[in-house]
């Protein structure tokens, strides 16, 4: 085996000492310093309990245009989409043997009521003639019967022009009142009759919201139940509430219907469009935390919590359960309690134990 020289030996006290000597003289490795974060104190906050349903809005007002006459189409004022006005004329059949009927009994009204005033003058002189005894009873009861046939065959052409003229007017089709009109499926120069839709007009106010609700919630269903009404992207249009419950299942879709009035916007929502309804069966008051608070990790969700230790605070990673959201809030389910102190800032940087200052 090799010696090794002897002057190592001697060297080895004297590097132990060098070695001690800068293990004292290095500086001490500074504390971490904490990180300023806003933190949000978790208090209780009312939060529904409710069920989503798919819900189609009717209007309170909606016709269907059938012509009352048979005829060829001959003017179209009105198209899909157009606003119209109560009275407004939305198509014309074509009136031209109508308007001849019309006009032939009110020429028949005018003879009759010639007759008729004839015989009103001369009744009148029968019966000064019979007064001074120069006719008959028998003429006068002629002339005053004759009056009487006269008059009551000249209201009667009176009425029948009456009828030829309110006959003449569903030959102009119009709007029963201020809506929408709906799609136009004639064309000009189409024959219609009775059976024919020609369109139709809603009117886009006085709303309701058609809900069908399951049958294992009958014993919940009740009118004043609050509904949201949300649009399909999920933006909150309007809270009402159930006035109308059926006293009967409907056989198709074994459900219960409910009806809310809806006075959202006219612009925003349509006749027999399909919207979302939350039907709020309880409120109860349960702590919530802020949306921006909440972290994800493996599907376990974590909150920071700024906790004090003597003095000082450290983030401290804990696991929650969420229910739904509350706004901008989660309803906590449990892991959290009110008075917590939960951090909504820089948790992207945060590590379980990191020294934190809480800034509010």
């Amino acid at each position: 085996m090799r010696r090794l020289p002897v002057w190592i030996p001697q060297l080895l006290p004297l590097a132990v000492l060098a070695l001690s000597a800068c293990a004292k003289t290095a500086p001490p490795q500074a504390a971490p310093q904490a990180m300023p974060v806003q933190t949000e104190t978790i208090a209780a906050a009312p939060v529904p309990q409710y069920d989503e349903y798919v819900s189609t809005i009717k209007s309170r007002r909606s016709a269907t245009i059938n012509p009352q006459v048979d005829g060829n189409l001959v003017k179209l004022y009105a198209h899909s989409g157009d606003h119209v006005r109560a009275g407004q004329i939305l198509m014309e059949i074509d009136p031209a043997k109508q308007e001849a009927t019309v006009s032939s009994s009110h020429a028949t009204e005018q003879q009759k009521l010639a007759v008729f005033e004839y015989n009103k003058i001369e009744v009148e002189r029968q019966r000064k003639l019979f007064e001074q005894g120069v006719t008959s009873r028998d003429a006068f009861d002629q002339a005053e019967q004759a009056y009487k046939n006269s008059q009551a065959d000249y209201e009667s052409t009176v009425a029948t022009t009456l009828s030829q003229q309110k006959q003449l007017g569903y030959y102009h089709i119009a709007a029963p009142f201020d809506g929408i009109v709906g799609d136009v499926p004639v064309h000009l120069g189409d024959y219609v009759s009775a059976t024919t839709l020609l369109t139709t007009v809603d009117e886009n106010r006085d709303l309701e919201a058609y809900i069908y609700i399951p049958t294992e919630r009958v014993s919940q269903i009740r009118k004043g139940l609050p509904v949201d009404i949300l649009d399909n992207q999920g933006n909150h249009l309007e809270r009402t509430a159930i006035d109308f419950v059926s006293p009967q299942v409907d056989d198709q879709l074994q459900g219960i219907l409910a009806k809310a009035p809806v006075h959202a916007d006219l612009g925003k929502l349509r006749n027999l469009q399909q919207i979302k309804a939350r039907v709020i069966w309880t409120t109860s008051s349960i702590p919530v935390v802020p949306v921006l608070a909440v972290t994800r990790l493996g599907g376990q969700t974590f909150v920071y919590v700024a906790t004090n230790q003597g003095g000082k605070y450290f983030a401290r990673q804990r696991p929650i359960s969420v229910g739904d959201t509350v706004g901008n809030n989660y309803a906590v389910l449990s892991g959290l309690q009110n008075g917590d102190k939960v951090i909504v800032s820089g948790t992207q940087f945060l590590m379980d134990g990191a020294p934190v200052q809480p800034l509010g």
